[in-house]
C-alpha cells in the first residue's frame, strides 16, 4: 500500500468543475494580476478571519518580509523567532537586512517558549529588538496571551506566522488576527493551498494595509508614480480564484482532518509515542500530525517508508545550526528542546482523503514498528 501525505488530485477531483471555470473566467477577462477578483478573494478571507483586511501577495515568505516592512522593521533590527521552524521565518527577517534572534521551543507543543523569550529580552545586549514572530506550528496557536503580555511591556511589533495554521483559533480569534500582522501561506500543501506560490497579510490596521498595498506592487498606489522602495509581491489572480473556490471546502477539510487525529490518539494510545499535545487555548486543525518517538526518529520514518507510508521530518535541523544561519554565531547545545525534537519528531499522513483502510494500516504499521 502506498500512502502519500497529501493527495491533491484526490482533492481536487470533486471541486474540479467548479475549478475549471473560475481559471476559464480569469483567461476569459485576462486580467492575470490583482485585479477585481482578488479583491474578492481577499474580502472573503477577511470575512472567515474576522480581520479588517486581507493582502494578498506572491507568497507566505514575502508576507512575513512586507509585515515587517510596514510595521518599520529596518535593516539591522533585531526580530526573535523559534529556532524550530521552517527557514522562511527567519529568512523573511533576514531578506530586509534585520537580524534573526532565536528562541527555544515549548517541550510540549513545539510552539516558541514564552520562557526563552523573555530570557532573550531581559539580557543586556546590544540587539535592538523591536519585534516578535510567533510561527503557529503544525496548525496550532503558539501561547498569544504570553506573548501579547512580552510585547506590550518591551514594546515589540507581533507578526503572527500563521502559514500552517490558517484556520486554527486562539480562544475563539482566527490564528493571524491577534498580533499586528499575521502572514499565510497558500503553498500547495497547506491545508488552503493554491496552484503554485501565494500568500496573504491579516491586519486589523487602516494604515498598515494601505501601507502593504503600496509595497506589494513596486511602491506604487498610482501606475507609474512611486511613493517608496516597493517590491514586486502581487498576487496573481489565477491563484486568488482557485483559493477562493477551495475556501469553500476548508471547514470540512480541517474538520476531517481533526477526525482523522483523533482516530490516531485513540488507536495509538498505550504505544510509547508522544501523541500531539494541545493546549486549551487553540484548536488544532492538523496541518501535520506529529509523533514524537523518544529514540532516533529516523530508523522509525525509514521504516514506515518503506511500507509505503509517507512519513515525514518537520524539522530534521533547528535554524541556529543551519550554515546560512552561521553568521549569526549560534552553537550546538543553545537551544536544547528544539535540538531534541529534531531528532524525535516525524509526521503521520493527515490528508482529509483517508479512506479507514489506509488508517488502519498506518496504525497497525506504528504498531509493528514499536512492538517488533
Amino acid at each position: 500500500m502506498k500512502i502519500s501525505a497529501l493527495d491533491l488530485k484526490r482533492q481536487i477531483a470533486p471541486i474540479r468543475q467548479e475549478i475549471d471555470a473560475a481559471i476559464k473566467g480569469v483567461i476569459d477577462n485576462t486580467s492575470f494580476i490583482l485585479g477585481a477578483q482578488v479583491e474578492k478573494f481577499e474580502q472573503h478571507i477577511a470575512q472567515y478571519s474576522g480581520a479588517k483586511y486581507a493582502i494578498g501577495v506572491s507568497n507566505g515568505t514575502d508576507a512575513l518580509a512586507l509585515a515587517l516592512m510596514a510595521l518599520g522593521i529596518k535593516a539591522g533590527d533585531g526580530v526573535i523567532c523559534p529556532t524550530f521552524t521552517y527557514y522562511a521565518t527567519a529568512g523573511a527577517v533576514a531578506s530586509i537586512g534585520a537580524r534573526p534572534v532565536f528562541a527555544d521551543i515549548d517541550r510540549d507543543t513545539y510552539n516558541i517558549s514564552i520562557e526563552s523569550v523573555e530570557k532573550i529580552l531581559t539580557k543586556k545586549n546590544k540587539l535592538k529588538i523591536k519585534a516578535i514572530i510567533p510561527v503557529h506550528l503544525y496548525g496550532q496557536c503558539a501561547d498569544m496571551d504570553g506573548i501579547l503580555k512580552l510585547s506590550r511591556k518591551y514594546k515589540l511589533k507581533v507578526i503572527e506566522d500563521a502559514a500552517q495554521s490558517f484556520g486554527a483559533e486562539y480562544r475563539g480569534r482566527k490564528a493571524g488576527t491577534l498580533g499586528d500582522c499575521g502572514a499565510v501561506s497558500f503553498y500547495p500543501g497547506k491545508n488552503l493551498g493554491a496552484f503554485g506560490d501565494a500568500g496573504l497579510i491579516l491586519t486589523n490596521n487602516k494604515a498598515v494595509a494601505e501601507k502593504l498595498k503600496i509595497l506589494r506592487n513596486q511602491g506604487n498606489e498610482n501606475k507609474y508614480y512611486h511613493l517608496v522602495l516597493g517590491r514586486n509581491n502581487r498576487m496573481d489572480t489565477i491563484q486568488a480564484v482557485v483559493l477562493d473556490v477551495k475556501l469553500k471546502y476548508l471547514d470540512a477539510w480541517n474538520k476531517r482532518r481533526l477526525e482523522i487525529a483523533q482516530y490516531y490518539n485513540k488507536n495509538l494510545a498505550g504505544v510509547a509515542i508522544k501523541t500531539p499535545f494541545v493546549p486549551s487555548y487553540t484548536t488544532h486543525i492538523y496541518h501535520q500530525y506529529t509523533l514524537r518517538a523518544f529514540k532516533s526518529n529516523k530508523k522509525f520514518m525509514d521504516y514506515l517508508q518503506e511500507k509505503g507510508i509517507d512519513s515525514r521530518v518537520f524539522y530534521p535541523m533547528p535554524l541556529h545550526l543551519q550554515i546560512c544561519f552561521k553568521y549569526l554565531g549560534y552553537k550546538r547545545g543553545d537551544f536544547p528542546e528544539a535540538e531534541k525534537a529534531a531528532g524525535q519528531i516525524l509526521t503521520l499522513p493527515i490528508d482529509p482523503e483517508l479512506s479507514r483502510k489506509e488508517l488502519d494500516y498506518i496504525v497497525q504499521t506504528v504498531k509493528e514498528y514499536m512492538h517488533g
